[in-house]
């Protein structure tokens, strides 16, 4: 009876990865079209430019949620406005190649309780300010402007505290435990985004 429950939600997950992977491979044709061309926006889930001594091109690498539907909406929006200028690297850590040691040491399950993100130098920064300087790259620094006063950045964070704790059951998903377990038990890595 367990097994075959396992089996069943595991072939549930498949379900939804087939229409995640719909949505990202939609999301990298809409970034092409708005680039007028082939040249999109990067969207690596392993790799790692800045691991030469040489400066990334980029100057921001984003880690998302791909399984995130609401997140996703933010992506293409951020890989529309970034098409063609390479300015954010985009990592989506429910891709199985997502490797932590090559995205700052951050676990798959430390990047699903928060955003996070990598600057150029190799700087990790979270929370609200993610947003403030993915927005900046895109040339919508003005949205999140306000909260460079390090009050409002207080204020905005606790509110992003609540956001964060609550995304998964907002988007219909199970809690990160049970998210963690699937990857465990019905996917080829282990915790970590590490190859099994």
């Amino acid at each position: 009876m367990r097994a075959a429950f396992s089996a069943s939600r595991c072939a549930g997950a498949a379900r939804t990865n087939l229409v995640v992977a719909a949505r990202r491979v939609q999301a990298r044709q809409l970034a092409t079209r708005a680039a007028g061309g082939p040249a999109a926006p990067r969207t690596v889930a392993g790799s790692d430019s800045s691991s030469s001594s040489a400066q990334p091109s980029w100057a921001i690498k984003m880690l998302y949620d791909g399984d995130c539907p609401l997140c996703m909406r933010e992506v293409e929006m951020l890989m529309r406005r970034d098409a063609g200028k390479g300015r954010i690297e985009f990592v989506d850590i429910a891709s199985p190649d997502y490797a932590p040691e090559r995205n700052g040491g951050i676990t798959f399950e430390q990047a699903m309780e928060r955003i996070h993100a990598i600057e150029a130098d190799g700087k990790v920064i979270t929370d609200v300010e993610v947003f403030r300087r993915l927005y900046e790259e895109v040339g919508l620094g003005w949205v999140y402007a306000i909260t460079k006063n390090k009050t409002v950045e207080q204020l905005a964070n606790k509110v992003y505290d609540v956001w964060a704790k609550y995304r998964l059951p907002i988007t219909g998903r199970p809690d990160l435990a049970v998210v963690m377990q699937q990857k465990k038990t019905c996917g080829p890595r282990s915790q970590g985004g590490q190859q099994a």
